[in-house]
This record gives structure tokens, C-alpha cells and sequence, in this order.
């Protein structure tokens, strides 16, 4: 239809809203495209596209791929905090001159009853949490849980995918394992049978996990929520389907590359 057949789309994921995009995609006329993983995660839920897994090496690495593969569109739908991943997509495509375009799940707003201590990054919600003891339900995943070792007086009750590759520095706490969505009662309980004192949270938005969020507030407990990087400029798309239908736009008005 371009001199070539297809529009060819790349999708940066590991999120609920990838995964949609990519059931969108799936046999539809015109695009081929694929998913990649960052490969942080074993248990993957496979999509119905194409898919690859691990890094690209770099913004250089991504920006090869992007010519290699002949993309024409690039689809950043990673996790809100892959701050890098992120930025190094809006470098690679500007570099090769093709649309970007951002999906990602709107941040959680507090709500009356919440009571929210807003935190910068890991760093400030170590500190955050204050010199006397308290039992914390610490759910940020695994990369970043170094940071609360300057706060080695706490307990911490720590909620992650997967097993951790090392023992966390610190001296009192318990790891368990869980994959959202949460449901409201389960983690009510969690909070009231291990007696939590504060929740530390990043702003990931979406519902999956969004259940503690609602636990903390019945319970009347402090949630410390740790903001978001701040995104590059330009658009950002909440709804899968949204992406879609511009994904499609692109495929009606575009020259793919190469031709």
C-alpha cells in the first residue's frame, strides 16, 4: 500500500497496557509488530505479537534495532518508573525520524480519607518514614529496596514479584511474593494481621495494585507515595485503544521507512 505491504510498530512493554495493545494489534491488517520485555520479570504473560526479550544496549543499541527492523513507530507502554527506558526511546526516535507515541496509565490522585506523605524518590521515603519504629508494607519491587537501608530501624514487610536475587540490607524484615490485581479484602487483612504502621507505594497508577491504597485509607493508615520521574514532553495516552486508533491513523497517512 506504501510500496510496502505493511506499517512496521515497535512496543516497548511489560505492562498491562502494553499487553492490551498488543492483543489489539494482533492480526490486524497493515501493522506487524512487536512486543519487546526488558527481561526484568521471568514469569511473563506472553503476548499474541511477535516478542523479544532484554535490553537494546543503550540508546545506540535501540536506535540500530529501530533501523535494522526498518520500525516506522515506536511505542513507549512501559512501567511509569522506567524513567531510562523511557528517555532513552524519545532520544532513538527522534534520531530516526519517526512518531513516538507514550502509553501509560494515569498516576492515582489522593482521595478524602487518604492520607497521603508525598515523597520525591526512594531516598525521601526512607526518610520519610521517621526515626521510630514502625512495621512498614513495602511494595516498590525490587531494584530500589537499597534505599531504605538508611532507615534500618523499621521493620519492613516487603511485597515483590519474584524472589530477590540477594537478602535485602536490612536487619528486621520478611519478603513475600504476590502478582496483582490485589483484591480490597485480602489486603485489608494483610494490613490488620501484620500490623502495618505505613505503606510505601510508588504512584504506578492503574488498579492492579491500587487495592493497598484503598486498605491503607479504611484502616486510616499513611501511605508514602513516591511521585513519578517527570515524563518528556508531548502527549501522553491512557487508553489502549486510544493508542490503537492512532497507531491506524499512522497506517493510513504514513510512508513506511525504506520505501
Amino acid at each position: 500500500m506504501f510500496g510496502r505491504e505493511v506499517m512496521r510498530v515497535l512496543v516497548l512493554g511489560g505492562t498491562f497496557e502494553a499487553s492490551k495493545l498488543a492483543d489489539l494489534l494482533a492480526g490486524q491488517s497493515g501493522i506487524s509488530s512487536i512486543l519487546s520485555f526488558a527481561g526484568h520479570t521471568k514469569a511473563l504473560r506472553l503476548p499474541k505479537i511477535p516478542y523479544r526479550i532484554g535490553g537494546f544496549g543503550g540508546v545506540d543499541g535501540l536506535n540500530a534495532y529501530l533501523e535494522a527492523e526498518r520500525i516506522d513507530v515506536l511505542v513507549d507502554a512501559t512501567h511509569p518508573f522506567a524513567k531510562q527506558m523511557s528517555r532513552h526511546a524519545a532520544i532513538a526516535a527522534a534520531r530516526a525520524k519517526i512518531p513516538l507515541v507514550v502509553l501509560s496509565r494515569p498516576a492515582w490522585v489522593a482521595q478524602p480519607g487518604d492520607h497521603w506523605i508525598d515523597a520525591a524518590d526512594m531516598a525521601a521515603a526512607a526518610a520519610a518514614l521517621g526515626h521510630e519504629r514502625k512495621r512498614v508494607f513495602l511494595t516498590i519491587g525490587r531494584l530500589q529496596i537499597g534505599a531504605f537501608a538508611a532507615a534500618p530501624q523499621h521493620f519492613y514487610l516487603i511485597r515483590t514479584i519474584e524472589p530477590l536475587a540477594l537478602p535485602p540490607n536490612l536487619p528486621r524484615h520478611r519478603v513475600i511474593h504476590g502478582r496483582g490485581p490485589f483484591a480490597f479484602e485480602a489486603e485489608d487483612k494483610l494490613l490488620r494481621e501484620e500490623s502495618i504502621d505505613v505503606v510505601v507505594s510508588k504512584n504506578s497508577g492503574g488498579e492492579a495494585a491500587f487495592a493497598k491504597v484503598r486498605a491503607a485509607r479504611h484502616l486510616g493508615l499513611p501511605v508514602v507515595m513516591v511521585a513519578r520521574p517527570q515524563q518528556a514532553s508531548g502527549p501522553v495516552l491512557h487508553d489502549p485503544a486510544e493508542a490503537m486508533a492512532l497507531l491506524l491513523h499512522h497506517c493510513s497517512t504514513m510512508t513506511p521507512r525504506g520505501v
